[in-house]
């Protein structure tokens, strides 16, 4: 007798491995699609939401609010959260197979790209994922050590995550103290002696990766001067034209923005403006080109760019005039990049899953129950909520494989956590989480702030009373 999986008779079981935004949004879709459906979403931390909790800078905690959404979709008795389970390391991936029909990868991006230039891996040099993570209390950045003791900063980069790094560096610590920052990162912000940020872009204003809020917000930081320099604004006719295409109207806006920035940067240097206690200039056309000191970072080389080619698509390209840009410390935020799961093909010139609209491509051919959504299928590109469509996209392509999908042998949640608890796994499940998340908040309550994360697994484990 044929097997017809998502029936009445035999439900479909799906596993979601990642629970950050993309995890969220598949298992969202899979379970409303209609058909009788598990979805178990797996974890290799104790928390879930990913980005969300880890990524989302803490001076912005109304983009957290996106976590009611995946709250609604966790309390359905068809979901199971089965966090500290790391897949590929304590279950295999061929294990899944054996309790799932189809699997969906949604593990994010969590890698930094490299410049791939001279004096990158000097101290004081730093990427980005690092610095974001560690202010933010992901357990595995809690003993990472930034050097924050020297005045001038350079951030390499021009992307949200950028311009969030920069922005940290610049705001009042009594100002982050009321967000859910991690105690330790607040404790040396606090100690900080960063006065100057620079924030580079090769490109120009025309092609810069943030959005209009952020550039809002950095010329609205207490005890901060926003500096642009004009000449930078000076589009050419190419640019000009893409300012102009109905579609880019988030980087004309962002663009007049500037423009108004940069007004007031030369009303300050006449004379008419105030003496903040930082300043945070966003530079443009520059790459850089060596990172240069003795025992540390003392300075960047950067090459001035011009741009070439057609509307859209112009690419920085060095005019070989080179100057150097004095500074303590170096952010690099030039992209992210997946990070390969043991069992799951991959794509390493790229950094994602090699897939055909979500589903994954091994050899060029598709997979057998095997799909993916989020930045490790397409990418570092997009805002959180760019991954419903995507996850959305997957799903779809999931359920019309749904009628040929090899039916797995033991579609059993009582199984998984067996197998899991003879391993002696610690698994958090989505009451655990809920332990955490009140302690969390209780702690919180204590120091004036919306929550106080727990920064390591065994804290969050004892919370949780796994």
């Amino acid at each position: 007798m044929e097997i017809e999986l998502g029936s009445s008779s035999r439900v479909l079981r799906v596993a979601v491995v990642g629970s950050g935004p993309a995890g969220f949004y598949a298992a969202e879709s899979v379970l409303g699609s209609g058909i009788s459906v598990e979805v178990d979403m797996f974890d290799r931390l104790p928390a879930p939401f990913g980005l969300v909790r880890y990524g989302v800078a803490p001076d912005h905690g109304s983009i957290k609010r996106i976590i009611a959404r995946y709250e609604k979709t966790a309390s359905r008795s068809e979901f199971m959260f089965f966090g500290n389970v790391d897949v590929g390391e304590d279950v295999a991936v061929d294990e899944l197979h054996h309790y799932y029909d189809a699997l969906i990868f949604a593990g994010g991006a969590s890698a930094d790209r490299r410049l791939g230039i001279p004096g990158e891996d000097l101290p004081r040099s730093y990427t980005a994922t690092d610095f974001v993570a560690w202010y933010n209390g992901h357990p595995a950045y809690r003993q990472r050590q930034f050097d924050l003791s020297g005045e001038v900063a350079i951030v390499i980069g021009q992307g949200n995550v950028a311009v969030d790094v920069a922005r940290i560096l610049s705001r009042p610590v009594d100002e982050l103290a009321r967000t859910d920052i991690a105690a330790h990162a607040l404790e040396q912000l606090a100690e900080s002696a960063v006065r100057e940020v620079h924030m580079i872009g090769r490109r120009g204003p025309a092609q810069a990766a943030f959005t209009g809020p952020e550039v809002k917000e950095l010329g609205r930081l207490n005890g901060c001067r926003l500096v642009v320099n004009p000449a930078d604004l000076e589009l050419n006719a190419t640019s000009r034209a893409e300012l102009e295409d109905p579609g880019r109207r988030e980087r004309r806006k962002n663009y007049e923005l500037l423009t108004v920035a940069a007004a007031a940067t030369s009303d300050l240097d006449s004379g008419d403006g105030d003496n903040p206690h930082r300043t945070l200039a966003i530079e443009f056309f520059k790459s850089p080109k060596e990172l240069v000191g003795g025992n540390g970072v003392e300075g960047v080389v950067l090459e001035r760019n011009e741009l070439v080619g057609g509307a859209g698509s112009q690419k920085a390209q060095g005019t070989g005039e080179n100057s150097l840009l004095p500074c303590d410390m170096v952010f690099r935020s030039v992209g992210y990049r997946g990070v390969a799961t043991k069992g799951v093909p991959f794509d390493e010139a790229r950094g994602v899953i090699p897939n055909d609209r979500g589903r994954v491509l091994d050899g060029g051919t598709p997979a057998p129950g095997m799909y993916t959504a989020g930045w490790i299928k397409r990418g570092p590109s997009g805002v959180i909520g760019t991954n419903k469509p995507d996850a959305i996209e997957t799903v779809g392509c999931l359920l019309e494989d749904v009628r040929g999908l090899p039916a797995c042998d033991e579609p059993s949640r009582d199984a998984v956590r067996e197998l899991l608890s003879e391993r002696a796994i610690r698994v958090v499940d989505y009451p655990a989480w809920r332990r955490i998340d009140a302690a969390e908040i209780e702690r919180g309550k204590a120091v004036g702030k919306p929550r106080e994360k727990f920064v390591t697994v065994d804290e969050m484990l004892e919370a949780a009373g796994v």
